[in-house]
């Protein structure tokens, strides 16, 4: 087996072990937890880990598989106190040599360029960059909404000068129907 790269982001493909799997692990220090969690817009990253494999696939192409570990903080979309969320997700993507580079399609203004149906894959460049890899794995994992316990939905109103603001009742498609069979059930 390899030894096992720790802190290393970047791998040379020319430089790994052909038909052999290479294992790696990541634990980026407090600088680069802060410079990560200012890149996201969220408060703080209190611990990262990237731990998994690069294993061949095929004669050309390979396999990453990795697991992902972070306890991030981030602001309450309501309140903006802060909210901690453990991750602990799977990563995988296959780096692919016969798969075009991003670069190389040719957007048209009809129909712009075309994604993937396997999200997983990627084109096989000179660099495995497992920092990009564990950024967007991380960026992907992270809660849209994060929502502090207790905090309460928003609800705002707006009314022209004069004029009573709409409720949320009043935008139901069905509201009036109840106060519609409420006078009914009265008049029999």
């Amino acid at each position: 087996m390899a030894k096992p790269l720790t802190q290393a982001a970047a791998l040379r493909v020319a430089d790994l072990p052909k038909g052999r799997t290479q294992s790696f692990d990541i634990a980026p220090d407090a600088d680069t937890r802060a410079a990560m969690a200012e890149a996201l817009g969220i408060v703080a990253l209190r611990k990262l880990t990237f731990r998994g494999t690069l294993a061949p696939l095929g004669r050309r192409d390979w396999r990453l598989t990795a697991d992902l570990g972070a306890t991030a903080v981030q602001s309450c979309v309501a309140t903006l106190a802060p909210v901690t969320t453990r991750i602990d997700t799977s990563v995988e993507r296959r780096f692919l040599s016969d798969m075009p580079a991003p670069s190389d399609l040719e957007p048209t203004p009809e129909d712009g360029v075309e994604m993937p149906e396997d999200d997983s894959e990627e084109p096989l460049g000179d660099i495995i960059d497992l920092a990009r890899v564990l950024h967007e794995a991380l960026a992907l994992a992270l809660p849209d909404y994060p929502r502090a316990e207790g905090a309460g939905t928003a609800e705002a109103q707006a009314a022209p000068p004069g004029a009573a603001p709409l409720q949320d009742a009043d935008l139901k498609p069905f509201a009036g129907l109840a106060g519609l069979k409420a006078r009914m059930e009265q008049g029999d």
